[in-house]
């Protein structure tokens, strides 16, 4: 008879080895240079987070891109703007390109660089000398002028609210060379030199006419060069009336102190700005935007907008899609999982922790998976108890609530092999950073909970969503286990690609492979 004691102590022995140490000292398994910057870039900040710096960030960005082609540092961009909504990273790996005299900068500069803030973001880096070097450099310096002199009066004026730099600092470093009068006369008045006001364009005139007549119409210019002004209630509802999606969804609190709800059909006209599926399409909202603007209304703030806010995050995570077979997803709620989604900013720094984004991935795959099983973890798996049919918002916020101690990946796969459980597709939401069941030799802990959950579920798959980016997994890849990195919706579908059979492991890096520079 086969001695099982010895059969069961070799069957680890056939996983892969752990290869690296991760933030926390303990094994895990590192990735590619490719796969490791996509992480990064879908993850990544630029802020310090729970265990490393900004500066450390930039650093592995860089050194990263010293050994990858500059196409696939294109398509990285690209994918991390256009898809996951970034803003500084994909202005860092532009800004690369540029240092790197790349050919791919000028088309990669056109999708990229698509609003005066990632404008900025892009100037800033390649001034700041963090890249190698302190100048613009021709080539970018003309695409800084071409955006300049194509830009709207709208685009511009957005533009204009923000330092470091400002967009009078941009237009004196790249000196554009408008060919239309009142492009030529904005840009005088943005730098403080002498213009025609009769040739402004029609919404700088319109703001000029205001400051010195109150009487006049409140122009449609961003609300941030008004604010300064002795503003009405009145003034002050024209604000929220014209304000785009992002802005009203921001300033709840403000339109609160300001009377705004208190004037009648304020409050519905607000909501239902707020529920319109169209402008949160075209916001490109992230589904935890909205679960911050909920936590942070204060009580001045009618129950019809904080329903409104439900709304959209429903009407914004319309595209979870269902899995066919039993999904289990596993969010961490250990103590690192308290920091903030996008580092620390200092007083900037966001209010929406990592635990929240795992919280609201798990609710939002059992709202469109109501048989789904979620096993929120720590050091060990959390009991916590959730209705499917409870809004999305109301479930994230019990999950995020938890406040747990170490972290243990393999934990939630141990109850499920303790249960002798049946799933086709286990989603781990997660920083990656296990450390309670460190290993001192061999595969990680995860991977052999893994092997020993695939003895029942030969055909089941498993997913990790790495909210910050380290660099390492605890589970390697292969054919049935992605990872992958990012907290915006496009994650889902990729997730839901993968439980079909439709996206192989290494696809994740593939999807940003395909898009066309």
């Amino acid at each position: 008879m086969a001695n099982t004691q010895l059969f069961q102590s070799l069957k680890g022995k056939f996983l892969p080895p752990a290869n690296a140490v991760n933030a926390a000292g303990a094994a895990a398994y590192a990735m590619s240079p490719r796969h490791r910057l996509a992480q990064y870039a879908a993850t990544g900040c630029l802020n310090a987070t729970f265990y490393t710096s900004a500066e450390t960030q930039l650093e592995t960005v860089w050194e990263l891109c010293q050994d990858i082609d500059t196409c696939f540092i294109a398509q990285t961009a690209v994918y991390c703007r256009e898809r996951g909504y970034m803003k500084d990273m994909p202005a860092l790996l532009t800004a690369i390109l540029a240092a790197k005299g790349a050919p791919e900068l000028t088309r990669t500069f056109k999708r990229v660089i698509d609003n005066g803030k990632m404008l900025r973001n892009f100037v800033q880096i390649l001034r700041s000398g963090a890249i190698g070097r302190k100048s613009l450099g021709t080539r970018p310096k003309k695409l800084v002028q071409a955006w300049l002199n194509q830009a709207s009066e709208k685009e511009l004026l957005a533009a204009a609210v923000g330092n470091a730099p400002s967009l009078a600092d941009v237009v004196k470093m790249v000196h554009p060379k408008p060919v239309e009068a009142w492009r030529e006369s904005f840009f005088a008045w943005l730098i403080g030199k002498a213009y025609d006001a009769e040739v402004l364009p029609p919404l700088l005139k319109a703001l000029q006419a205001y400051k010195a007549d109150r009487t006049q119409a409140l122009p449609n210019v961003p609300f941030q060069m008004l604010t300064a002004l002795e503003l009405t209630d009145v003034a002050w509802a024209q604000i929220a009336r014209q304000a785009g999606w992002q802005m009203l969804r921001m300033n709840l609190n403000t339109f609160a102190r300001h009377g705004v709800y208190a004037l009648p059909g304020m409050t519905a006209i607000v909501a239902e700005k707020l529920r319109d599926a169209e402008a949160i399409a075209r916001a490109r909202v992230f589904p935890y935007q909205l679960m911050a603007a909920y936590g942070a209304a204060n009580e001045e703030v009618p129950v019809e907008i904080i329903e409104a806010l439900q709304d959209a995050m429903e009407i914004a995570l319309n595209n979870v899609p269902e899995i066919t077979g039993k999904v289990v997803v596993c969010p961490d709620v250990s103590g690192s999982m308290q920091s903030p989604a996008t580092g620390y900013r200092g007083s900037a720094t966001s209010a929406i922790r990592c635990i929240d984004i795992a919280a609201l991935m798990a609710a939002a795959m059992l709202r469109k998976n109501p048989a789904s099983v979620v096993l929120p973890f720590e050091v060990d798996v959390v009991a916590c108890k959730l209705n499917p049919r409870d809004s999305v918002m109301t479930n994230a916020s019990k999950l995020a609530a938890i406040r747990g101690g170490g972290t243990n990946c393999s934990a939630p796969l141990a109850r499920l092999n303790k249960d002798k459980t049946k799933a086709d597709l286990v989603i781990f939401v997660s920083d990656n950073e296990s450390w309670v069941d460190a290993t001192r030799r061999g595969a990680t802990a995860t991977m052999r909970e893994w092997e020993t959950f695939k003895q029942r579920n030969p055909n089941a798959r498993l997913v990790c969503i790495d909210i910050t980016p380290y660099g390492t997994t605890q589970a390697a890849e292969r054919e049935d286990i992605l990872n992958i990195g990012g907290f915006s919706d496009d994650v889902f579908q990729i997730v839901a690609d993968f439980a079909a059979g439709q996206l192989s492991a290494a696809q994740w890096v593939g999807e940003i492979q395909s898009i066309s520079i």
